[in-house]
């Protein structure tokens, strides 16, 4: 049977990792400057998201969720927002970006292991080959900028938080995959970013209350406004898009594209040249994705 490509979902999933791809460069020039501290920056992400979702809740209908769904909720904010967020900002802050782009390429491989085992997907050549086409292209592009990558002075805790964060994200999609059709994408955002802000802000007084805000210049500002309505509250509304309409191997697979992204912005910047390594790599995830997404699901076995 022909596979149907849905475009919307894979609109919505290249369009929250171009802004993710935009986004890892400024959070770490915004924290780079000693004044926003990783914590801070999560703190910023979270809360200022949850802002964001109850105040569009008001103009879109009342869904009532019962205590039980509610309890889910917390879990899906738990793995999806809070552990996904705050391991990352706090894992890039402790090693380099490079190493942590390279880390980012294994969470494809997580989702398709956690689906086959939780949600019965099978794993099938087109998508293990997909997968490693994929990750074989994002390492190329990462490790041709990591010659310029800062060290960080923890790496070795920054590499683990960086990988639980690609870990929590993937059960997120896999526990999660059935559960977010019951309610619209308002209702489940305004939710898990509201208990993941109950969660965090307990540890997050006594940086609020020594952080001089009044010191910050308008472009951290104005990177951190980015990271909370673009990096976070758009590519969110994405996110739940893709993750509504897509397979969550192929919702994992869209992580390729940030280190394309990145790659994109060095060439306009000048900071980096154009190779045929380079292309080749692109095609390799372009590639790899493609077969992901023309692999068979559970659902075309049992048909």
């Amino acid at each position: 049977m022909r596979t149907q490509i849905n475009i919307k979902g894979h609109a919505a999933m290249l369009g929250a990792n171009v802004i993710w791809g935009l986004m890892s460069p400024v959070a770490k020039v915004v924290m780079g400057a000693g004044i926003v501290t990783p914590l801070l920056m999560t703190d910023l992400r979270v809360m200022g998201a949850a802002l964001l979702f109850w105040l569009l809740s008001i103009f879109t209908p009342r869904e009532h969720v019962p205590l039980k769904d509610l309890a889910l909720l917390a879990g899906a904010g738990m793995l999806g927002v809070l552990f996904n967020q705050g391991c990352f900002i706090f894992g890039v802050s402790f090693t380099s970006p490079g190493e942590a782009s390279i880390i980012t390429t294994t969470m494809p491989m997580w989702v398709m292991v956690l689906a086959a085992l939780i949600l019965h997907e099978p794993i099938t050549w087109k998508k293990a080959g997909g997968i490693a086409l994929g990750a074989t292209g994002a390492v190329i592009l990462v490790y041709s900028g990591i010659a310029n990558s800062a060290r960080g002075n923890n790496p070795m805790l920054g590499d683990l938080l960086v990988l639980t964060a690609q870990l929590s994200y993937a059960l997120y999609l896999t526990l999660y995959k059935n559960f977010i059709k019951k309610y619209t994408l308002v209702t489940l955002m305004k939710w898990m970013f509201t208990f993941a802000s109950a969660v965090i802000l307990p540890f997050s007084v006594n940086t609020w209350v020594h952080t001089p805000f009044a010191h910050l210049t308008l472009s951290e500002i104005g990177g951190a406004a980015y990271v909370v309505f673009f990096g976070t509250f758009i590519a969110y509304i994405c996110i739940m898009i893709g993750q509504k309409n897509l397979r969550p191997t192929i919702v994992g697979m869209y992580n390729y594209f940030q280190p394309i992204v990145a790659t994109g912005v060095g060439l306009y910047l000048g900071l980096d040249t154009f190779s045929a390594l380079k292309g080749l790599a692109v095609i390799l995830i372009f590639t790899g994705l493609y077969l992901v997404t023309i692999s068979k699901s559970r659902a075309d076995m049992t048909k």
